[in-house]
Formats: C-alpha cells, structure tokens, sequence
C-alpha cells in the first residue's frame, strides 16, 4: 500500500540549482588591450612618444645646432648617439624627428577616417550618392601611394601640409569603404528590422543601432594606418619630397645616413630603430584588437 500510494504521489523532484550568475564579459577592447601582445605593443609605443615629448627636455642640443664634430661616434661626450655629416647631434635629430612624426600621423589618420567615413554615410543614405562616392574612392585608390605624394608636392611643394594631406588622401578609400561595408551588413540585421517597425527614424537607427555595431573594424584600421602613416611619411622624407630640411623626420635623418653606411653605420642607427619600435608596436596592438573583435 504504500509503495502504491508513492507510485501514485512521487515525491516531488529536488529543487533545481539556480544557475550561478557568470561575471559580466569585460569590453573587448579592454579586453584585448590587456593581452601580452598588445601590452608590448603600448610598451613600445609609449615609449616612443614619450620620448618625443620630452624632446626638449632630453635632447642636450638643438636639432640644427652644428659642431666642429662630423659623423663623431655614439658616446662622444655631449653627444650620446654621435653626430651627422654636418656635425649636429644625432639623438636631439632623432627625438625632434619622432615630435615632427607623431604630429603629422596625428592630424592625417584622423582627417582620413573622419572624411572616408562622413562620404561612406552619405553613401549609404542614397544610391546616387553611393555610385559617386565609390567613384572617388575608385580615383584615389588608381594612384599608388608614392604617384599620389608625387603629385601631391608637385602642385604644392615639400612640407608638412602636404605630407599631412597625402597620408589623410590615402586613407580616406580605406576607412569609406570598411564603414560603407560594416553599414551595408548592419542594416540587414533582425535587430535594425525591430527598430524601424518600433517606429524608430533612419538617422535614429543608424546612430544608434548600426554605426555602434559596424565601427569596430574601424578601431582596428585606425592602429594599421598610423602604421601606414609612419611609413608613408618616412618614404616622402627620404625621397625629399617631405618636411623641408633642416627640420627633423625620421625618414630624412635615415635618407641622410646612406651615403655613410660603411664609414659611419650608427648615422641610421637611431632612426631605424626608432621606426622598428613604433612599426612593431602598432602593429602588435591592432593584431591584438583585430583577434578580439573577431571572436
């Protein structure tokens, strides 16, 4: 009987665990930023800029000031990495050449991004729109980086405006059409379907909906073209068709070194290893940023 009466009335199944709350995911970017690879990559970087802007305060010499000392080695006292063919102190070169750099990728990339991005939004609002502008991008991509930095200072000579403009003109195709792409895939989502039929405006969803969820790629082409950049402005440097001398880049101090390999090889020290650390270190960062945003 009372096996009979458990059959009919089982016992009630034991309370079921209430699944644990999981900790809230970190940000990706956080999240990749704080990986072994991106943090040497900020080491470098850091270091880098940092020590461009404490230029003035590190460099014992102006960067135009000559001496009696031509292509004197690293460690001739008052000058720790040595002298150029026409006596000036290499390492205050090297740090005013890094200042002069990072200013100019500063102003160029974002002028880029933001330009290729506003005719990528203008591109997505219309189709006319969007033929002309892929057109542009189509022109500008047509010329290889070093005929368009030709032409460039052709019409307005060397100097940093023009350096600034053909990095900025560069970049432009580049970021437009990542955004018009990310924007294209975004606004086929289920997610952008609810909010327009929640009676959400087309401006409405697109700040709010699409450009969140389409700009990370963005962030991840923004540490490759400061990469991009740094080469870009080194290539026109060491062309002569850069910053005027004898203000300080990078490239110039290392186009300056080559008629003196063999007699004096720490000439290109500094500024190779210079652009090694910046290169490597930008480079480390967007690889980290581009592996966590794809997971």
């Amino acid at each position: 009987m009372t096996q009979t009466t458990d059959l009919l009335n089982p016992a009630p199944p034991p309370a079921a665990r209430k699944p644990r709350a999981t900790p809230r995911s970190r940000h990706p970017y956080r999240t990749a930023l704080s990986t072994a690879r991106a943090r040497t990559g900020l080491v470098l970087v850091g270091l880098v800029v940092l020590a461009g802007l404490l230029a003035p305060l590190l460099a014992g010499h102006g960067p135009t000031d000559q001496s009696g000392q031509s292509l004197a080695g690293p460690g001739t006292p008052g000058h720790l990495l040595g002298t150029d063919d026409l006596g000036r102190d290499l390492l205050s070169r090297v740090l005013y050449g890094i200042r002069t750099d990072l200013g100019i990728i500063a102003v160029a990339v974002p002028a880029g991004a933001v330009l290729g991005c506003l005719l990528a939004l203008v591109a997505a609002a219309h189709p006319v729109a969007d033929t002309v502008v892929q057109r542009v991008f189509d022109l500008l991509l047509a010329f290889p980086g070093l005929i368009l930095a030709l032409a460039v200072t052709a019409i307005l000579g060397p100097g940093r405006i023009p350096v600034v403009l053909v990095i900025a003109l560069a970049e432009v195709p580049v970021f437009g059409r990542l955004l018009r792409g990310g924007v294209l895939v975004q606004r086929e989502r289920e997610y952008v379907t609810a909010a327009r039929v929640g009676g959400g405006s087309g401006s409405r969803v697109l700040v709010r909906h699409i450009l969140p969820n389409a700009a990370d790629p963005l962030v991840v082409q923004i540490a490759v073209s400061l990469t991009v950049a740094v080469f870009i402005e080194g290539a026109m440097s060491f062309l002569g068709v850069g910053v005027r001398p004898p203000q300080p880049t990078l490239g110039a101090v290392l186009s300056q070194s080559m008629p003196y390999l063999a007699q004096a090889p720490h000439f290109a020290a500094g500024p190779l290893i210079t652009v090694t650390a910046l290169v490597l270190g930008l480079s480390l960062i967007a690889e980290a940023l581009n592996r966590e945003i794809r997971r």
